[in-house]
């Protein structure tokens, strides 16, 4: 069996703590393992967390918190929903689950990679019904253009903020501005629990059908059913098994009380690059170069020179100084499963192959900045 590479710069670095892995034993020694009171707990505070006017609903992964979300939202077959193209597959799968089909949009420009109000609004027919948005990096979408349209063409929003816990948006934090948000929790994720996710609504009507819908449509689950709060239960909604168990619950509320001071560092690393970038490869672009705010800053991608040969021979060249990097991504339409969506996206298709995502973590320290830079620099 191969031994895994050592690397010098990992793409990422998850760093658990001592809080986080009592956290974790004090659930295995409580032997209530599923939808009990950390549930709860880690549901309340992340609604708190952003700012507390939103109902959390916890589930297994982001991949379910927008399938969840688009049906109880009510998008179904025949339905069309507008999305980006560049963004990971998850996106435009929702769409599928619920039987709609998902319609592609292009990106603002070279420097801004959200989904454009402009190309949306074009895209529009009689069976749109939703509009995802995926807040890029945790950098916001032009939110104020994407409500206005979905205002006068009776569509709803959901936002997908996996990329953006606690960024904000005019004072707003990202997820609570549509009609519904959606969180990942995976392992590169600013806070982890391994698997996990997170839908928050501000409408009450949503947070009940997503309560429903998370665990088979029941009425109560076990842990009711055990503290005496119900001794039964009906099944009013074709529903999933999208539920988070207690031990990933506590992780996340473990990871929570220390988001803030993750994203500052982020941001501190960020500002780092973007000065190294500038000074040592003024002709790599910076989407989002100049953007300042109280953002997630969860990667930091580059574009490469128009006209630059081959992508994969200088990530393994990279690789092979002990330099781990990434792809965000690779659009949406260019996987054999998704030939069928043809669209005009020449923003996104023109600088698609010039992507390569740097690495970036909290635990990163500003030698390893200029060991990517540098190194990068001697490569190009």
């Amino acid at each position: 069996m191969t031994s895994p590479r050592q690397w010098r710069v990992p793409f990422s670095d998850v760093r658990l703590d001592e809080g986080d892995r009592a956290a974790v034993m004090a659930v295995l020694e409580s032997n209530w393992l599923t939808m009990g009171p950390r549930i709860q707990e880690f549901e309340e505070a992340f609604a708190t967390a952003l700012g507390g006017a939103v109902s959390a609903v916890a589930v297994s992964n982001a991949t379910a918190a927008l399938h969840l979300s688009l049906a109880a939202l009510g998008v179904g077959p025949g339905d069309e929903v507008i999305c980006p193209a560049l963004t990971f597959v998850a996106t435009a799968n929702a769409a599928r689950y619920v039987g709609a089909t998902p319609v592609l949009a292009d990106i603002c420009s070279e420097d801004e990679w959200n989904i454009d109000p402009a190309d949306v609004e074009r895209r529009i027919t009689p069976r749109t019904k939703a509009i995802i948005v995926v807040h890029y990096g945790g950098y916001p979408v032009r939110m104020d253009e994407i409500l206005n349209i979905a205002r006068r063409h009776g569509l709803v929003v959901v936002e997908d903020a996996s990329h953006g816990p606690l960024s904000e948006w005019r004072g707003r934090k990202l997820g609570t501005i549509g009609d519904a948000g959606c969180f990942s929790f995976f392992g590169n994720k600013n806070m982890t629990t391994g698997e996990g996710g997170m839908v928050v609504t501000a409408r009450a009507d949503v947070a009940e059908r997503l309560r429903l819908m998370r665990s088979h449509g029941m009425t109560s689950n076990s842990y009711a059913r055990f503290r005496g709060h119900a001794f039964g239960y009906d099944v009013v909604a074709t529903g999933y098994n999208f539920r988070m168990d207690e031990m990933r619950a506590a992780l996340g509320i473990s990871q929570l009380r220390k988001l803030t001071s993750v994203n500052l560092r982020r941001s501190l690393l960020v500002d780092r690059y973007r000065h190294a970038m500038k000074e040592a490869l003024p002709t790599v672009g910076v989407p989002f170069g100049d953007w300042e705010g109280p953002y997630a800053f969860h990667i930091f991608p580059v574009l490469l020179p128009a006209g630059y040969g081959d992508r994969a021979d200088l990530m393994r060249r990279l690789a092979d100084a002990g330099i781990q990097t990434s792809v965000h991504y690779t659009p949406i339409h260019w996987f054999a499963d998704f030939t069928f969506l043809k669209a005009e996206l020449p923003i996104t298709d023109g600088l698609a192959d010039r992507i390569l995502t740097l690495p970036l973590y909290p635990s990163m320290a500003e030698q390893d900045i200029a060991l990517v830079v540098d190194t990068l620099r001697d490569f190009l």
